[in-house]
């Protein structure tokens, strides 16, 4: 009984917390600002170039579901691409509530209607992130390449600091750990208690280690790219809704795409606030790097963040409340087939 009375309490704090993160990071992305010109700006966007976007939104979407098959494949388990959708679709609503609680979520549905042991399906789902954190970088090097001043000049307004000796640090903990956890395995899997930790960390690595043995290694580099090419799309497209940033080049979304995986990272209910705050540094760096107004740039940053960030959500809700009907019909579908 005390167990299921602290996890209700631990769920509406980590709720609580995520929201008030949400309102912090909103208060420093609107503070001085006039909201006039933003109202403006927003009733004369032209949003047939934001449902252009969300139909590259929604096809990440797909492109991610396949791609999970093909990971999942290695380890004995070829699911359905319309239950990896759901799964997915569910995992990202989850995420709206409770931050980096989807991944979670994820595994377990697809448990419920797949079977496929959340361990593993976890560690794929870790890889994943491995996996576009390396598309991540890229667009990283392409924006070095292209708009190293506007990097600059949004290093330097953000007021990001990082410290490469504390990377260093977590990165060698990472590895330490690592090497201790495959040395002492089989001592730790020997004891009660730690066994079933030590085989859920196993699975998971297992999971991580699929890449090594995918057997269509050209669908997933594919799929991959299919993922990330609708994600810069879904993130340029909505330029276009503005005047004000409908002549930004290709370089540009490069930028924006950067700068708004920065923002999402940040532990808030749905990337609302920080996704904000980010856009405005992001956008005043742009206008900055090309002689214009930081002010400007920084309006219509918010203007851009104020389309940009209820679309994903907009689809994160359709997805996900339609996933939940689509998963409770494919779980009786396998109890049902279990039956007989």
């Amino acid at each position: 009984m005390e167990k299921t009375s602290k996890s209700p309490l631990k769920s509406i704090l980590t709720i609580v917390i995520s929201l008030a993160f949400a309102g912090f990071f909103l208060w420093l992305a609107l503070r001085g600002l006039d909201f006039k010109v933003i109202q403006q700006s927003l009733a004369k966007a032209n949003y047939l170039w934001v449902l252009f976007a969300s139909v590259f939104g929604l096809l990440a979407y797909w492109f991610r579901a396949i791609r999970w098959n093909l990971m999942l494949e290695p380890m004995g388990h070829r699911i359905s691409n319309s239950n990896s959708l759901w799964s997915i679709s569910f995992g990202y609503l989850m995420n709206l509530t409770i931050p980096r609680s989807g991944e979670v979520a994820r595994a377990t549905a697809l448990y419920g209607v797949e079977k496929v042991p959340v361990d593993k399906s976890f560690g794929t789902i870790i890889l994943e992130r491995v996996v576009d954190l390396v598309c991540m970088l890229g667009f990283l090097g392409l924006t070095l390449l292209f708009k190293y001043e506007a990097i600059l000049s949004f290093y330097e307004n953000s007021g990001v600091n990082i410290n490469p000796s504390k990377i260093l640090l977590v990165l060698s903990i990472l590895i330490g750990g690592t090497v201790l956890f495959f040395v002492f395995k089989k001592r730790l899997a020997s004891v009660p208690f730690l066994g079933k930790i030590v085989n859920f960390i196993d699975g998971i690595f297992q999971g991580l280690t699929t890449i090594f043995k995918l057997k269509e290694k050209g669908k997933f580099i594919l799929y991959t790219l299919g993922i990330w090419i609708s994600y810069y799309f879904a993130a340029y497209l909505v330029c276009f809704a503005l005047p004000e940033t409908s002549a930004f080049t290709f370089a540009d979304g490069f930028f924006i795409i950067v700068v708004g995986t920065m923002g999402m990272i940040i532990p808030a209910s749905g990337g609302i606030g920080a996704y904000n705050l980010a856009m405005k540094y992001g956008f005043m760096a742009l206008f900055i790097s090309v002689g214009k107004s930081a002010d400007l740039g920084g309006e219509m940053g918010l203007t851009y963040s104020f389309i940009s960030l209820p679309l994903q959500i907009v689809i994160m809700l359709v997805m996900g409340l339609i996933s939940i009907p689509m998963l409770a019909k494919a779980r009786n579908e396998a109890a049902s087939k279990k039956d007989f």
